[in-house]
């Protein structure tokens, strides 16, 4: 327990990210993700992970700490515990889920929370950024249901970093690949600390 409290201390002038991956292959780009992230000057980074998604990384190639299900269930013991995804919640600055694969993405856009992840997604303050980077084979991504999911999240306010064209690992040559790990980086860099220009005067010169 003190454990936990140790790893999710919030610390000033920190910016947290939390990364949420899923069962795609393009899980497999995790290692290379997080040590990118940590590069960001000022970044702190722990992922959460679901059970298909171990299927495609190897977690000793994660320099950070991972939390999945197990944990949930293990940390909370009685009333006076912590509850991981409440506290993952209010830990993080931002959450990036990359990839969010196709079952997890109608799980979001249905409200349903039946693993970690999902549950940090529902319990998630919406005036903090959420961006989600889609992941699955073509046909699955040409789905009708597809684009009315995605759009269902952004109707939450969450951020579409739109998935690309390539060959995929399926051996299927398409739309539906993860957008490119530097994309990623570039976007969540985007939301790091901004100078405050809430104080100037709207003729003062900002120079």
């Amino acid at each position: 327990m003190s454990s936990l409290k140790t790893d999710l201390l919030k610390t000033s002038g920190t910016f947290n990210v939390l990364v949420g991956v899923t069962g795609s292959v393009a899980a497999l780009k995790l290692p290379f993700m997080v040590s990118q992230l940590l590069e960001l000057s000022g970044v702190d980074v722990r992922v959460v992970t679901t059970e298909h998604a171990k299927h495609f990384y190897n977690s000793a190639e994660v320099s950070v700490k991972i939390y999945s299900d197990k944990d949930e269930w293990e940390l909370w013991k009685q009333r006076s515990d912590p509850v991981l995804h409440i506290e993952l919640r209010r830990w993080a600055d931002l959450l990036v889920i990359a990839p969010l694969d196709a079952n997890t993405l109608g799980k979001i856009a249905s409200g349903i929370c039946d693993n970690l992840l999902t549950c940090v997604v529902r319990a998630w303050d919406t005036s903090r950024p959420l961006l989600f980077c889609p992941a699955m084979n073509t046909a699955m991504w040409l789905h009708p249901i597809t684009a009315q999911q995605v759009s269902r999240l952004k109707e939450f306010g969450y951020v579409e970093i739109p998935c690309i064209a390539k060959k995929l690992v399926c051996g299927d040559e398409g739309k539906g690949a993860m957008a490119e790990v530097s994309t990623i980086v570039s976007l969540v860099k985007e939301y790091l600390q901004k100078p405050d220009e809430s104080s100037l005067e709207p003729d003062q010169p900002r120079g």
